[in-house]
């Protein structure tokens, strides 16, 4: 399978001509998952002249501006654009009590509803579950409850071996078991093991979001191999001290956190508008991990 990640603010608190605050959207298995919310989120999107049709959750990490500044807007345009499928927004305790009011004022008499489902973000814990997706949340160091995310795309069936299927006449009403794991039993009561029968399912795909956080080794066990990571770098090193005021990461821990989670690839983002060439950033996170690279705005990913 495939999955393709699509920036649309790689920024933080502060726009910058070339970066929005932090929102992106993770296309899974036909599904669109939206991942933070900033301010221009929605311009991004009309830019790209993306078809969300098939966007039905928004996960919110926490209730900083440049994370959720966009949210009502969009809702309101979802009305406006006549949406009538139900729209879920996960976030930490306290975004209802805070966005429930601005939708009885702006969104009145809106064609579909809006369901907020809270999370503890203190807490890893499936949070969204269908039958090929799971979501669990990853307890971030900021100076707010904050929570990252793990989207992990769940095994497929196997692949039946045509050819051993037609040689030990397995009945086509056995096939879905077949693909599911189960061995097959003869007529004559010998037992053939599935993997005579079948080819392992596709390798799935995971997809980590950690944005904000200090830096926090606790994340590597949640995070461990995951295709692709999603990291906050806000400063360089020569900030450090102020990344550990604000709990926000370096380039280079960011990279750290990437090595020691022997992740595949590593996407820099949340850059401060202090740097408007961020070079040094992908600079330093290389010198630690290698396969490191800087998000950009309105950039697309495949996973």
């Amino acid at each position: 399978m495939s999955a393709r990640l699509i920036i649309l603010g790689a920024g933080s608190a502060l726009p910058t001509r070339n970066n929005f605050p932090t929102s992106q959207i993770l296309e899974l298995r036909e599904k669109q998952f939206m991942i933070d919310c900033g301010e221009g989120t929605q311009i991004r999107m009309r830019q790209m002249g993306l078809k969300i049709n098939r966007l039905g959750h928004i996960f919110i990490s926490h209730l900083h501006g440049d994370h959720c500044f966009g949210l009502i807007g969009l809702i309101s345009s979802f009305g406006m654009l006549n949406r009538t499928a139900d729209l879920y927004v996960h976030g930490p305790a306290g975004i209802a009590a805070l966005f429930e009011p601005q939708l009885r004022f702006f969104c009145e008499g809106m064609p579909f509803k809006v369901i907020f489902e809270e999370f503890d973000a203190k807490k890893h814990a499936v949070i969204y579950e269908d039958r090929s997706v799971e979501v669990t949340t990853i307890p971030l160091k900021h100076r707010v409850p904050c929570s990252g995310f793990l989207f992990r795309e769940k095994p497929g069936e196997r692949h039946i071996i045509r050819d051993m299927i037609d040689f030990y006449q397995v009945p086509i009403a056995q096939l879905n078991l077949i693909k599911k794991g189960a061995d097959f039993v003869t007529s004559e009561g010998n037992v053939i093991p599935n993997e005579a029968l079948t080819t392992p399912s596709d390798k799935t795909i995971s997809y980590a979001y950690c944005s904000d956080t200090a830096y926090s080794e606790k994340i590597i066990p949640l995070i461990n191999g995951v295709d692709m990571l999603y990291h906050e770098a806000t400063f360089a090193e020569s900030e450090k001290s102020r990344a550990k005021t604000t709990m926000h990461s370096t380039a280079a821990q960011a990279a750290t956190i990437a090595l020691k989670a022997n992740v595949s690839r590593l996407i820099l983002g949340h850059f401060s508008a202090r740097y408007s060439n961020q070079q040094i950033l992908l600079n330093e996170a290389k010198a630690v991990f290698e396969n490191a690279i800087l998000a950009e705005d309105m950039m697309v990913f495949d996973i």
